[in-house]
C-alpha cells in the first residue's frame, strides 16, 4: 500500500534533516521508501525541488555506457559515448518518477516563504517505531493519503515536543 505524506516546516532546512530520518529508518527496515523529496520556498517566493534520485546524471552515466558499448561495435566509441551520454542526460531529465514535480509545485506555492515541505512515499504502514523516530520534529501535515485516525497519530507525533515545550 503506497502512502503520500506532506509535512510542512518553519525553515528551509528542516525539511532535509527529516529526510536524513526517513533514509536511516529505510535502512533499519522501519519504512519502504519509494521517494522523498524536499521542497523549499526561498524568501523571494521561488520553489525549489530537492529530490533524491538525480535522473539526468543517472540517465547521462547509463546513455554514455551504452552508448560507448554500441559505438565499440561500429568502431567508433568516442562518439557512441558522446551521443549515448546526451540521449540519456536527456531522457532522465525528462522522466519523472514516484512523486509527480507538477503536484509538489502547487503544494510548494502554499508554503510561507522561507519554509520547506518534505513529500513522502512509502510503500509501508506508518509504525509506532516510525512514529517514535518522528517525535518532536515541529512539522505539520498539510497532506496525506493515511486514514484520519493515521494522520492524528502522525500528527500528535509531531507536535508532541513543542507541545511539552510550551506547557514547561
Amino acid at each position: 500500500m503506497r502512502t503520500l505524506i506532506v509535512v510542512a516546516y518553519p525553515t528551509e532546512t528542516q525539511a532535509s534533516e527529516e529526510r536524513i530520518k526517513f533514509l536511516k529508518m529505510q535502512k533499519s527496515y522501519l519504512v519502504d521508501l519509494e521517494d522523498a523529496v524536499v521542497v523549499t520556498r526561498k524568501q523571494d517566493g521561488k520553489v525549489k525541488l530537492h529530490q533524491l534520485y538525480n535522473l539526468t546524471a543517472t540517465g547521462a552515466l547509463s546513455g554514455g555506457f551504452w552508448g560507448a558499448l554500441i559505438g565499440l561495435i561500429f568502431l567508433n566509441p568516442l562518439l557512441g559515448l558522446v551521443v549515448g551520454a546526451g540521449a540519456g542526460a536527456v531522457g532522465g531529465s525528462l522522466s519523472d518518477v514516484g512523486i509527480n514535480d507538477n503536484f509538489m509545485k502547487q503544494l510548494g506555492e502554499k508554503l510561507k516563504p522561507g519554509s520547506s515541505a518534505l513529500f513522502v512515499l512509502v510503500d509501508s504502514d506508518i509504525t509506532d517505531k516510525v512514529l517514535a523516530e518522528l517525535r518532536g520534529s515541529g512539522g505539520e501535515v498539510i497532506q496525506s493519503s493515511l486514514s484520519h485516525e493515521d494522520e492524528g497519530r502522525l500528527q500528535a507525533a509531531l507536535s508532541a515536543a513543542t507541545d511539552s515545550a510550551a506547557k514547561g
